[in-house]
This record gives structure tokens, sequence and C-alpha cells, in this order.
């Protein structure tokens, strides 16, 4: 059978873009469809505008450290519109990139909600297009749940476009995302509290990691409130709101962010008038060749489930490209030491096994730990201090994880990836001369475990 195109895209995100470009420059025909935003939600509402407001909030320590260096600045303003419009500036010239990128590459970009009729055949626009391959891509969105007053709350898509900085957040939830925005706003000079119903936010993450993070950002003054959860929101009549918690506290805020996990986005798909099928908890189920149940249809990125991040998605969408068009090149995506970082204030890194999930495995380990005040704050008054930990097997002396809380965690553990990808051993860091001086360089100076 003759189809219009090797390969039907729906979704422009990191990996529906990746996977499109390198399956048109391997000779495939290729069409991608986008209902709302070029390069999907890093780009627009994710990892990109995220990390510019982090930079954004970070200049009142900024300010305050400089006077420790002899410079004595004028009363510091901060003007949240000119952030946003700048932000959306910057969003507008990727999303132009990203086009050219597509089109350049070959590919028929459509614009649109493009739906399944069958297992081979999509309609988007009153036309319909067949495919001979067809990619799944559409990411994730936010969930919101359906408490009483829920319509009053934003998510991390609206954070991004508020008209003003809000004075009083609550921000509900307790991972990444929530502690992220939690340092964005408290930065920005809101008054902030971060409620988690669990014991202590980031679960997953090693145990060192998160009660530092807590007693960092507690230090800053951020209201931390573990073990809390919201029952019902109501607006006031002055437009605030009022979050009766389950508790039976009452808390006001002028916003109310919710950052309790994403849902895959599969609204109005047509999936059931395929085979494909989902998992208990709604993502699309997919073999260890992103193949759906439906041989033709293949899905990647946040909608599959696995790990929720651009990187990976940008790797299964090579690796999709490469299988279907290009199959000497073809290599399958490896989900273990995957390097990711939290920016919150201060900054995670980490990369390979927490000590838990090390001690989970069966491994006998030896454990390295430094906590200590950067150089950088050593003239200031700020007493912020940094984490480095290294998780090591003591049978074989490879180094399971390297874990890190302090500035640039993320910038100083992408190395450290690399490293443990290669399957160094504690020697091989041991042996390794620092750069000083540098924070860094504590990652190959630690050498008394505290704990084995």
């Amino acid at each position: 059978m003759t189809y219009d195109f090797d390969l039907f895209v729906i979704g422009a995100g990191s990996g529906g873009v990746r996977a499109a470009r390198f399956a048109a420059g391997y000779g495939a025909r290729v069409a991608v469809a986008e209902s709302r935003y070029l390069g999907g939600t890093c780009v627009n509402v994710g990892c990109v505008p995220k990390k510019l407001l982090v930079y954004g909030a970070h200049f009142a320590e900024d300010f305050e450290q400089a006077q420790g260096f002899g410079w004595s600045l004028g009363e510091a303003r901060f003007d949240w519109a000119t952030l946003i419009a700048n932000k959306n500036r910057e969003i507008e010239r990727l999303n132009g990139i990203y086009r050219n990128l597509l089109v350049n590459s070959g590919v028929t970009l459509l614009e649109g909600h493009a739906r399944l009729l069958d297992e081979h055949s999509v309609e988007l626009g009153g036309q319909r297009y067949s495919a001979k391959h067809i990619l799944i891509a559409t990411g994730g969105w936010p969930h919101i749940p359906e408490i009483p007053g829920h319509e009053h709350a934003i998510a991390s898509n609206e954070a991004f476009f508020l008209k003003r900085l809000p004075k009083r957040v609550l921000v509900v939830g307790g991972g990444y995302i929530a502690v992220e925005f939690a340092s964005i706003f408290h930065g920005l000079g809101a008054e902030t509290a971060l409620l988690y119903r669990g014991d202590l936010f980031l679960r997953g993450f090693d145990g060192a990691v998160r009660k530092h993070l807590h007693e960092e950002l507690n230090k800053r003054g951020l209201d931390l409130q573990f073990n809390s959860d919201i029952e019902r929101i109501d607006k006031q009549a002055d437009g605030s709101l009022q979050a009766t918690l389950k508790d039976g506290r009452v808390l006001h805020a002028d916003c109310i962010f919710y950052a309790t996990g994403r849902r895959p986005m599969l609204d109005n798909l047509g999936l059931e008038n395929t085979a494909v099928t989902l998992d208990k908890k709604g993502f699309v189920q997919v073999d260890e060749q992103y193949q759906t149940a439906a041989p033709s249809i293949l899905a990647i990125g946040d909608v599959i489930g696995r790990v929720q991040l651009t990187p990976v998605a940008l790797a299964e969408g090579m690796a999709v490209a490469r299988r279907l068009f290009k199959p000497q090149e073809y290599r399958p995506v490896d989900y273990q030491t995957i390097p990711t970082a939290v920016f919150s204030l201060p900054n995670i890194g980490t990369v390979g096994l927490s000590e838990e999930q090390a001690k989970a495995a069966g491994y006998s380990l030896k454990v390295y730990e430094s906590r200590f005040r950067p150089m950088k704050l050593t003239l200031t008054e700020c007493q912020e201090r940094t984490l480095m930990k290294l998780v090591v097997d003591a049978a074989t002396d490879r180094v399971l994880g390297c874990h890190m809380v302090g500035p640039e965690a993320g910038e100083i553990v992408q190395g450290l990836a690399v490293a443990l990808k290669a399957g160094a051993t504690k020697q091989l860091f041991d042996e390794t001369i620092g750069v000083h001086p540098t924070a860094a360089e504590e990652f190959v100076t630690m050498r008394t475990p505290v704990a084995s």
C-alpha cells in the first residue's frame, strides 16, 4: 500500500521534533502535527522558562552578597512584568528556531489537532492523512485534584503568564516542580509556603539530599508545611483565596499553585479507533521498542510515563527514527545512570543510585559526604552550605551515585555522569587532580567514608 507519509508524528515537543528531524534526514517522508506550540512543554511552559525565572529569583541573593566584596548598591527593585515580557520574547525566538529546524529538515508541518482514525490514518482540519508509522508524542499536562474550589488554583502552565507577582503564594506538592516554583516565588519576594501531604519532599531522591535541602530552605525563610493538604479553596470578596486544610487550619493567599503530578495528554486523540492500550495510570503502553499494541503506532516521551525528562524524550525520539529508517545505527536507550537537576535555590544535581536505592539493590556500600560553606560566601553573612555525596560499591569500588546540593549542581554533575557511565571507581576519582579552588574539586578529594 502507498501511504502519504512514512512517519506521521503527533506532537512537536522535544521527542516528536527529534524523531521527525532524524527520520527526514534518513530519507523518510515525515509530517508533524501540533495544535499548541512548537517545542512542547519544555520550551514553552517547562524547563526553559522555569530556568529563566530561577535565574531571576537568584539575583536577590547576589545583590545581598555583593556587599561583602565591596559593592555598594542602591535599593534593588524587581518588576515581574519585565521578566515575563523578556521571557516571552525568548520563547517566541525558540519557537521560530523549532519551526526552522522542522521545515529545513524537509518535514511537513501541520498546525492543528490530529486525531487517529485507524492504525494508519489521522484526521486534521477536515483532511485525512495516511502513514506507514504513526508516532504519539503528545506529552503531559498538569493535574489539579478536583477538590471544591479547584478552579481557583493554577498549575505551571498558568504560572508563566501571571499578570503580576502574587504577594502570598501557597505551593502544593512535594516533587521537583513544587520545590522549584516555591524557590522562584520566595526568591522574587512573595510570601511563600510549600504544602506537602508527606513527611518530606522529593521522594525518591537521596535521603541526605532531601534533608540538606530542607535545612537550607528553612534558613532562607521558606515556610515548609509537611503532612499538610488542602481540603477546599474559597474565593473571598476581595479576590484573595482561603484554603481550608484537612487538619482544620485556614490559610490565606493571593495565588494557590498546584504541582501534584502530570497526566498523559491524550484528549480527543482517537485511541478508541485503534488497538492502543493504556496502563493503570493512563499512560500509553509500549514495548522496549516504543511500539504499542497496534504495531504501526509508536509512542515516546512523557506520554508513556517512563522517565519524564526532556533529554530522555530526545533519546527515545532518536532511537525510534534510527530503528525505523536506519536500523544499522540503532541502539536502545539506556535508562541507567540518567543525570538530573532540580533548579531549587540551592540547586540539586544527581546521577546514579541514591544510598537507599543501592541498599535496596543489595550492595555493600561505602558512603562519602562533604558539607562545606562555599568559598564565594566566606566574605558574606550567608550561611548556606553545600552537600556533596558519593555512594560506592564496597565490593568493586565502583561509584554508584553522585549527589550534590549547592550552586551550579547540575553543571557539575553533568561531567560526573560521564564518569559513572564509564564505570569509574572511587580510586579513579581519588587519582583525578582537582581544579583549585572550586567546589567541584571536593568530589575528587573525599577520602574517608562516613558510613559503610
